[in-house]
């Protein structure tokens, strides 16, 4: 008995692995021969294994792949030689339902494979014929719709928050040395700023832009923009550098999706002729941010007056002040953005085709509203969309609470995002993708590199000019004299002050060595930049000043009293042009790519992308060479203005070739990766470059000179998309 159930046990495995092979075919065949077909589907019940037998049978152009059930015997190879008992393996052939599947898991009497019985590949190659037939309509269509009063309205909207990015890279410099001196910050912890900032904008970059391929252009740019308006505004209130650091991370966390998406969104909206123009025109906002910036800045910090104080705990300072006004473009840009639609072609991309029409529906008569042909009708009826694919996601069981749902839904979407990410790294855009990382890093390391090293060198001239025109006293002895005027950029060594009095003074870049202090009076003083080295204190009053016990170092007080010290670091600006003129500099560093703006939008649609891309990078390659005649302020300034002024057409025609390099289901993705990959090469830059600063100039002339020129004839191998649809 054994051995004729193991015999059985046997046969019943073979006969299924051969009715799963014939099920395979038959299939196969199915789908290459027929192209119409009837929706019929076979019926089956679970009767079957009891008593109920049926005969079902697959037709393929006249062969008989059909299995035939009986009391006797069965007439198929596959089940020949089983008795009634097998007969389950037979069903399974013929397609019966497991439990849990509908009739639309079956394979009908003459109709094509669904797409449940295709393998990932079939589908993506099914997805990407779709795609290139889409890519083709959707040109026709956007040509149809013209170009005009919805076009120019978005451009203004998404200026908007191309702008606040331009800000937010400015706001850092101009706000640190203020925060810096008002948040009593030591110089160890002084380089944390900026390169918080920039760490925030990498990964949002990275993070907005695979979510702008996920769930829409406009949503994801409106995420993002409010995130980094309220950090924004949250930051000109804290007082303390941790949490102002915090609210700056997350400031630079929303701007950072702000490239990317502007981008993809805006030339998605766009005919091929006028795609490389108006993305260079949409450029020049990043330049208006810059000398929005520098003016504010310029205006509002060096007024000191313009603070209020609530004790001595609350300090609200002009630089918040600044920091409040730098975020007004990007507060408008949400509000705007509210007022827009979502891409036309991201919707198609995800099957929403009714949707898609709609919109481009609109585009088309505001356009011609607006070129006074109202009555022109919108002739396209139906578009093609991808084949979707869907994603399986496995959902664990233990997701019924509210915060376990928001964990499975952030890991998918992260998920999918890093999916999104790796097929950058797929064919046909690998090869593309890794060129663009080349062009993207050495541009970036070479742009940022210089353009901090350019006013650090400007800064490191003027501290020696100021260092050189110091006043050394030495010796002094001075007693029962009333001291009420200011001190400035001295230093007094070995002096002896008996009974004086320092009323009202403000102390500016002034140091005391070795000098004695007896019975003296410090009444409402102001310092900056002053410290007492080594001295003696003997029976002295500090009444209402903002001398600290760091300003005291390794000095003596002997029978001192200390009446309302004001703590916290002072600022004050009054009769010093020093940041006037930094932000002056700053100004004209930015004004200085008006023109390369300009040409660039005018050239880029008639001399091609490449050219410019090349040509720019290795202009500015060799513009560096005239750094070695940059002696004096002036000359720096000016050798600033042509260097900016030279790599905006590079910048402006990467920013062109990536989003059309890109497909639609990876653009903002891709777009955000080369994004992130820039600020990374901007912290190198500014780390290595500002090493440098006042040491040696051949080795940041070098080295900018040598990244550029080698990144500009990288650029020079990419495709050209001057003729191309989007992809």
């Amino acid at each position: 008995m054994e051995e004729t159930y193991k015999d059985r046990t046997s046969l019943m495995k073979g006969a299924k692995d051969i009715a799963k092979e014939v099920k395979r075919q038959a299939v196969k065949k199915v789908n290459k021969a027929v192209e119409k077909a009837q929706d019929g589907y076979t019926q089956r019940s679970y009767n079957r294994f009891q008593d109920e037998e049926d005969d079902d049978d697959y037709y393929v152009q006249g062969e008989n792949y059909g299995v035939e059930a009986n009391d006797d015997e069965g007439s198929s190879e596959a089940t020949e030689g089983h008795d009634e008992d097998d007969e389950i393996y037979e069903g399974e052939y013929q397609g019966v339902p497991s439990m849990g599947q509908g009739k639309d898991s079956m394979v009908a009497l003459g109709q094509p494979m669904r797409d449940e019985y295709k393998d990932r590949r079939e589908l993506e190659t099914e997805r990407k014929a779709d795609e290139e037939e889409l890519a083709q309509q959707y040109e026709l269509i956007i040509q149809e719709c013209g170009h005009g009063r919805f076009q120019w309205a978005l451009f203004f909207v998404l200026g908007m928050a191309l702008m606040a990015d331009g800000v937010e890279v400015f706001v850092v410099g101009f706000v640190l040395p203020s925060a810096e001196t008002d948040m009593c910050i030591p110089n160890s912890g002084s380089g944390w700023l900026g390169s918080i900032v920039y760490l925030g904008m990498m990964v949002g970059a990275f993070f907005w832009g695979g979510l702008a391929d996920k769930v829409g252009r406009r949503q994801s740019l409106l995420i993002c923009m409010s995130v980094n308006g309220f950090f924004a505004f949250l930051s000109s209130f804290v007082q303390g550098y941790g949490f102002f650091l915090f609210c700056r991370l997350f400031s630079g966390f929303g701007i950072g999706g702000a490239v990317p998406t502007v981008f993809s969104y805006f030339s998605e909206v766009l005919a091929r002729e006028k795609r490389g123009e108006h993305l260079s025109w949409l450029c020049m906002f990043w330049m208006i941010g810059g000398i929005y910036a520098s003016a504010m800045a310029w205006a509002i910090i060096p007024h000191y007056g313009w603070s209020f104080s609530m004790g001595s705990a609350y300090q609200f300072h002009s630089w918040r002040v600044f920091v409040i006004v730098c975020a007004l473009p990007c507060v408008s840009s949400v509000v705007a953005l509210t007022f827009m639609p979502e891409s036309p072609r991201f919707l198609l991309e995800v099957g929403k085709h009714d949707e898609a029409w709609m919109i481009l529906k609109q585009i088309h008569d505001t356009n011609m509203r607006a070129r006074g042909q109202p009555e022109k009708v919108f002739t396209v009826n139906r578009i093609k969309t991808p084949k979707q694919i869907d994603e399986l996601i496995e959902i664990e069981s233990d997701t019924g609470t509210w915060y376990r749902r928001c964990f499975v839904r952030i890991r998918t979407e992260l998920y999918g995002i890093w999916l999104t990410f790796m097929r950058c790294f797929n064919y046909p855009v690998k090869d593309n993708t890794i060129k663009l990382t080349a062009v993207w890093f050495t541009l970036s390391f070479g742009y940022y590199g210089l353009s901090v090293w350019f006013p650090d060198v400007i800064k490191h001239l003027q501290s020696d000019e100021y260092a050189s025109r110091v006043k050394h006293f030495r010796n002094e002895e001075v007693s029962h004299f009333v001291f009420n005027f200011t001190l400035e950029n001295q230093i007094h060594s070995n002096g002896e002050y008996i009974n004086d009095r320092f009323i009202m003074m403000k102390f500016k870049s002034v140091t005391f060595e070795d000098s004695l202090f007896k019975n003296c009076v410090f009444e409402d003083i102001t310092s900056l930049n002053t410290y007492f080295r080594n001295c003696t204190f003997v029976n002295t009053t500090f009444y209402n000043t903002d001398l600290e016990q760091y300003k005291f170092v390794d000095s003596e007080l002997i029978n001192c009293t200390f009446f309302h010290i004001r703590t916290g670091c002072q600022i004050s600006f009054d009769d010093d042009y020093s940041a006037y003129w930094i932000y002056f500099v700053n100004f004209l560093g930015t004004l200085a790519v008006l023109p390369g703006n300009i040409v660039s939008a005018l050239l880029m649609d008639r001399i091609g992308r490449l050219t410019m891309l090349g040509g720019s990078m290795v202009l500015s390659g060799i513009s560096c060479f005239f750094l070695w005649f940059g002696t004096s302020e002036s000359m720096m300034i000016g050798m600033l203005c042509l260097y900016n002024g030279l790599t905006i057409s590079a910048w402006n025609s990467l920013d062109v070739i990536t989003v059309e390099l890109y497909p639609t289901d990876r653009r903002a993705t891709g777009f955000g990766f080369l994004n992130a990959l820039c600020k990374a090469a901007a912290v190198l830059g500014n780390l290595i470059f500002g090493s440098l600063v006042g040491i040696t100039k051949a080795i940041p002339i070098l080295l900018a000179s040598t990244v550029l020129v080698c990144g500009g004839l990288v650029g020079l191998r990419l495709p050209d998309t001057r003729t191309q649809v989007l992809m």
